[in-house]
């Protein structure tokens, strides 16, 4: 188990910003195995599911509530995508982020990347993955900057 999260941490280091990892999975997490391949799958909480290790390429999907307990860290982690309020429930009910939505990012956003969607409040709109680059996010008035895998206000 030990290797285990400190394989889970460390990758959430990489993914989120040094020291985001012990901070988002303390030593009581779960770490469930796949029965399958015996590898890390999920990761949860007093039953919250926080993330999800994915096959494809050893990285972390979160969820919305690791996406909120992140948020309220000192020092945020790097993969805040922010939209105009406007949009704020369309977000949360499971819809794309537009890259005319967007009014900022953080630079180190590559396409591909897990994103935190939030809205100018600072409250948490969505969990997906970044289509673009922050500085191409930022430069388009068209398409797709964030494919939404779960809204806030999604119920399950």
């Amino acid at each position: 188990m030990d290797n285990a999260l400190q394989r889970i941490r460390s990758v959430a280091d990489y993914q989120f910003g040094n020291g985001v990892g012990i901070k988002l999975f303390p030593d009581n997490v779960q770490i469930l195995f796949s029965k399958a391949t015996g590898r890390i799958r999920y990761i949860n909480l007093d039953g919250i599911r926080l993330a999800t290790l994915r096959p494809t390429d050893g990285l972390l999907s979160i969820s919305i509530a690791a996406a909120k307990f992140m948020m309220e860290m000192k020092e945020l982690p790097r993969c805040i995508v922010t939209v105009l309020t406007e949009v704020s429930k369309f977000i949360a009910d499971g819809g794309d982020a537009f890259a005319v939505h967007v009014v900022g990012c953080d630079s180190e956003i590559r396409s591909k990347d897990e994103v935190i969607v939030i809205n100018g409040k600072g409250e948490v709109l969505a969990v997906g993955r970044a289509l673009l680059s922050c500085d191409e996010i930022l430069a388009f008035k068209t398409g797709v900057a964030v494919k939404v895998r779960h809204g806030a206000g999604e119920e399950n």
